[in-house]
């Protein structure tokens, strides 16, 4: 193959690792991501003892720059072992958010190179082994990297061997492995298994880069590789002149002449600029880069492209019925596809595991509006949109559809101090929230799990362990702004869509996507936070006996209780949370007596602590949940002895592993049931329950609890039956919410969490 290889076409710096001023090799490369430098390298010279470490000093050039990626030029593969390489690559990419790429040689073709090497600890190998063993390298690295794979590494080569290494940690992206030289040895291992060739131009030889080009396709193509899937990098050198004075000598448009070759005619995709004058960086930034890059759009038949393309490898892996080529450019840089590496961490959520076809990562209410429009033209596959990633029933994943993810929008902004209005991403997590309000003496009631995203939340409901004291987290709602099915952005409150606002309030995920959310918080001290275990050998007894405590409690406590199925040989143990909204201790003590006195106990804990504490229990960790959750839930107005017993049966049955009540009731009953679609305003208890079997779940649930039951909270719901829709919303509600579906999302595209269905009825035919 010749010509251009159709890469993005980049541009770089190779800075010398000078130790006698440490900060200049820093400086610099601070200076040429300021210029729009795409990439900063730096030599790993064996021979030159009086240079910084390069690994050293990529990592703190990463952790003093934002954007430019960084790699060595290159890295003496001989004097590090290529597992450690790879843990040290995924750690530094992680670190510097997936902007490591790695470049690999053997520190030197001629003897006193290798000589060098072998002063310093690495293997004394002749050429041909040291490219054999880089080779052998490469296999090392990919499968060390490859967190995916759970299974440990084992290796077996001439040079190198592994026996049950560990693999990981998972890096931020697919970091390109490119290797340096010129042996012809060394250009068939490029062919035959690296991202990129990395080479230093020679003046006098300007033939080379297309003999070691017509090299490397060769062997690509004895490898059942696309050559074009190898990025060439090419080091050049020069210096800035009035008058043209020969190659990369000269003005700036002499150096636009003089390097066009290079990328029309032998495919270099990054040129990389050796110099450590501040002056000749400036320069080929300004004049040279964007003129080579009209120059070259010029010559060719077709622009380069703008954005990074996908190798043939994650191109394999994508699934059926998705335009992956047309995803819009705002979001294309950002979307993860099956064969990305960072797949694994966006494809499953909290307890679901998924295995979507595409999944958009917008940042602004425009892009929403590109993905949604993206969505739009794929309505034959699933829709998810995914906030935090919680969605019990699965609609924050799916399987072979289009997941839009808006946790990149999570932002969390006062607006106005005295009114204690605040505006929060949806893609916030409650933790986060709860941290960022509590300087200010606020809360805002939030579920009980810091990790959830706010979008899924304060769309749905929001039970937490303020609800009896402040009500519903929709309750504090005062506007949003979203994104319609039609990619219209708007504004909703009681005064602008007053009833696209009335919708939001408990049915939001029917009517679009919610990008901003104005809350009036409370404000909420320290709080009184109780844990107890409490004997449930009398299950319904218990239940009966915690109900009637926690309805007769003082606002200021809400509860919750956890019950599993009797295990043998082991007391049964119910565990009760309590929060109470106070920092009085007799207070405290005094509304948690009666909840702690339901039931024996063995263990409790008391604390007076801030109410972000309490939410901080969760982790950053990616969801990497498998299988699929089965549940039921429902909300019921008391916990009746015939409702207990009911209960007591359905843990006895063993088809439930996890049962959950949590309180409702007290403010979140001050509110007109039609205020808002959330419409379940006298109800004390909200029940749920998690199986093992959906068919033993559903006929015990359906045949002991569901007459005891009056509603339910879809976001805890894997029931996919409509009865589901009809307990969500009564019939007044749901007519309302059939209407506005007509007139906000007639075509169903939000129709893959309960959807309700539009009222045709107004619909004219010609």
């Amino acid at each position: 193959m010749s010509g251009n290889y159709g890469h993005r076409l980049e541009f770089g710096t190779l800075v010398t690792p000078v130790n006698a001023s440490p900060d200049t090799p820093v400086a610099l490369a601070r200076r040429s991501e300021a210029l729009g430098y795409d990439l900063v390298t730096f030599a790993d010279d064996p021979d030159q003892p009086a240079h910084l470490d390069t690994w050293t000093l990529l990592a703190w050039v990463a952790g003093r720059t934002d954007r430019i990626h960084l790699a060595a030029n290159a890295l003496t593969v001989p004097l590090r072992s290529p597992a450690v390489i790879a843990r040290s690559a995924a750690s530094l990419d992680l670190l510097s958010g997936g902007r490591l790429e790695l470049a690999l040689g053997t520190g030197s073709r001629d003897p006193d190179g290798l000589a060098a090497v072998a002063a310093r600890g690495g293997a004394r190998l002749d050429p041909r082994a040291a490219v054999d063993a880089l080779g052998e390298s490469i296999d090392v690295v990919r499968a060390v990297l490859d967190a995916g794979d759970p299974d440990p590494v084992r290796y077996d080569g001439e040079h190198h061997r592994l026996d049950g290494a560990p693999r990981g940690p998972l890096p931020a992206h697919h970091i390109p492995i490119w290797l340096g030289g010129t042996d012809p040895r060394l250009l068939r291992l490029v062919g035959a298994k690296a991202d990129g060739w990395l080479a230093t131009l020679d003046p006098a030889d300007p033939d080379a880069v297309r003999t070691s080009n017509k090299i490397i396709d060769e062997a690509a193509g004895a490898a059942g590789r696309d050559p074009a899937e190898i990025r060439r990098l090419l080091n050049v050198s020069g210096r800035f002149s009035a008058t043209r004075q020969g190659f990369l000598n000269g003005p700036a448009a002499g150096w636009v002449e003089d390097l066009l070759p290079l990328v029309v005619e032998n495919g270099v995709g990054t040129i990389i600029l050796t110099t450590d004058d501040v002056a000749t960086m400036e320069r080929f930034a300004r004049e040279v880069a964007p003129a080579l890059r009209e120059a070259a759009d010029r010559a060719l038949p077709a622009p380069l492209p703008r954005t990074a393309q996908r190798g043939v490898a994650v191109r394999a892996k994508r699934r059926p019925g998705i335009a992956y080529d047309e995803v819009p450019a705002s979001l294309a840089d950002r979307a993860v596809e099956p064969g990305d590496v960072d797949y694994a961490r966006v494809k499953s959520n909290y307890l679901r595991g998924g295995a979507p076809g595409l999944v958009l990562r917008p940042r602004t209410p425009a892009e929403v509006t590109d993905a949604l429009n993206f969505a739009r033209a794929h309505r034959h596959l699933p829709l998810g949109i995914r906030s935090g990633g919680h969605g019990i029933s699965g609609r924050s994943t799916n399987d072979g559809g289009i997941v839009i993810d808006v946790g990149g929008i999570n932002g969390i902004e006062v607006l106005d101090e005295d009114a204690r209005l605040v505006r929060i991403g949806p893609g916030a997590r409650w933790m986060d929230v709860a941290a960022a309000l509590a300087p200010h003496g606020w809360a805002l009631t939030s579920g009980d799990y810091g990790g959830v995203g706010v979008g899924g939340l304060a769309t749905a409901g929001g039970v937490g362990w303020l609800a009896r004291k402040h009500g519903l987290t929709i309750d504090h709602l005062r506007a949003v702004e979203m994104v319609l099915a039609d990619g219209r952005v708007v504004r909703a409150s009681e005064t602008e869509n007053a009833d696209l606002f009335w919708a939001v309030r408990g049915a939001g995920a029917n009517f679009g996507v919610v990008t901003a959310f104005e809350f009036e918080v409370d404000e909420v001290g320290p709080v009184g936070w109780a844990q107890f275990a409490l004997d449930a050998g009398d299950p319904a007894g218990l239940l009966t006996r915690w109900g009637a405590a926690v309805e007769a409690a003082p606002r200021d406590l809400t509860s919750a209780i956890i019950m599993g199925p009797p295990r043998l040989g082991q007391p049964a143990v119910a565990q009760v949370m309590a929060m109470v909204d106070s920092d009085d201790p007799a207070t405290i003590v005094a509304q948690l007596q009666p909840v702690a006195d339901v039931a024996p106990g063995y263990d409790q804990q008391v604390v007076i602590t801030p109410y972000a504490s309490v939410m901080a229990n969760a982790s950053d960790a990616p969801h990497q949940a498998q299988g699929e959750p089965i549940s039921r839930t429902g909300l019921i107005d008391h916990l009746t002895p015939e409702f207990a017993a009911a209960a007591a049966r359905l843990l006895a049955s063993g088809v439930v592993y996890f049962f959950h009540i949590r309180s409702i009731g007290g403010a979140v009953a001050d509110i007109d049931p039609d205020a808002m679609a959330w419409s379940h305003r006298n109800v004390n208890f909200h029940v749920t329950a998690f199986g093992r079997h959906r068919a033993r779940l559903d006929a015990l649930w359906d045949g002991l609890l569901a007459e005891h039951l009056r509603g339910t909270y879809l976001s805890f719901e894997t029931d996919l039956r409509p009865e589901r829709l009809a307990e969500a919303f009564p019939p007044r509600t749901l007519a309302r919410l059939r209407t506005l579906k007509e007139r906000y999302d007639p075509d169903g595209l939000f129709r893959d969490n309960f959807a309700i269905t539009p009222d045709t009825a107004s619909r004219t035919t010609p």
